[in-house]
């Protein structure tokens, strides 16, 4: 069942993204395009999911272009606006779709799910996506993959373990080219509901902590990283706060949170020693 209900958070995190981020772009643009790679992995729930987001978004669209790319041996009917099936490796396909459709320069957001579709995808594949303006993909690795290759060309990347153990599970990394894009992500994370068994993981955890999934989630992995952190020197707040948001799969309010509490306990100093903990506001062991 944990393959199940991993599924099932991996669907939900889609599509609140999706929810967000359509409306976002199309204020944004006149032109949007929507990647889907490995439409079929799954037996095509993901991506008729992702369609139905899209064909939700009527109050958006008038006047303007929201495009779905989907790739896949065998892509499902999807019930969309504008839906360009591409059957085909999506490795091979996907990188030439969106040149075809002209995704270069326009919003964009791709998924590719390489672990429900048991392979890692070529770097060069996620790099392709970076032709958006802005451009923004969310990635599934199976467990144990290296995430360092698909770095490229990313100025923010975060990662995510999905877990049911101690066993190592499917790494879900987002990359994106605008930061505020990358603290709705971090939001719509902590949203999603939480469904038996599966937790998070701080890939960055020497611990290794398993974390449930909460609008409140519990501090102890960036409790850690935050006094590793300081280890290297001072810090401001807003280093620290940064630091939590890229670096780690919390959010810059839980680097506050945390650090409030350090002060508190005596764990840190803080220069001034008084007022409020604003952003220039310097943190030491």
């Amino acid at each position: 069942m944990s393959v199940e209900e991993i599924a099932i958070v991996k669907r939900e995190l889609l599509v609140r993204h999706l929810e967000a981020w359509v409306p976002a772009a199309l204020h944004r643009a006149r032109r949007v395009v929507y990647a889907h790679g490995y439409a079929d992995a799954d037996g095509g729930l993901a991506a008729s999911a992702a369609a139905r987001v899209l064909a939700d978004q009527a109050d958006y669209v008038r006047g303007r272009e929201l495009s779905m790319v989907a790739t896949g041996t065998e892509v499902p009917a999807l019930d969309a606006f504008e839906v360009h099936a591409v059957s085909g490796p999506t490795d091979t396909m996907l990188p030439v779709a969106l040149k075809a459709i002209g995704a270069q320069r326009v919003p964009l957001l791709g998924f590719l799910d390489g672990a429900s579709a048991g392979v890692s995808p070529a770097p060069a594949t996620v790099a392709a996506l970076t032709a958006g303006k802005p451009a923004e993909f969310l990635l599934v690795l199976p467990p144990g993959a290296d995430p360092d290759p698909y770095r490229a060309g990313w100025p923010l990347v975060t990662l995510v373990e999905l877990a049911v153990s101690d066993e190592p599970g499917e790494l879900l990394i987002y990359g994106t080219t605008l930061g505020k894009s990358l603290e709705g992500f971090k939001e719509t994370l902590w949203a999603v509901d939480e469904f038996a068994g599966v937790r998070y993981r701080d890939p960055g955890d020497p611990d290794r902590h398993l974390i449930d999934i909460s609008l409140t989630p519990h501090p102890g992995p960036l409790r850690r990283e935050l006094l590793a952190f300081l280890e290297r020197g001072p810090a401001t707040v807003t280093e620290l706060r940064t630091f939590a948001l890229t670096e780690t799969v919390y959010r810059a309010a839980d680097a506050t949170r945390v650090l409030h509490t350090l002060v508190d306990a005596g764990t840190v100093t803080r220069s001034p020693s008084h007022g409020r903990l604003g952003g220039d506001v310097v943190i030491s062991l």
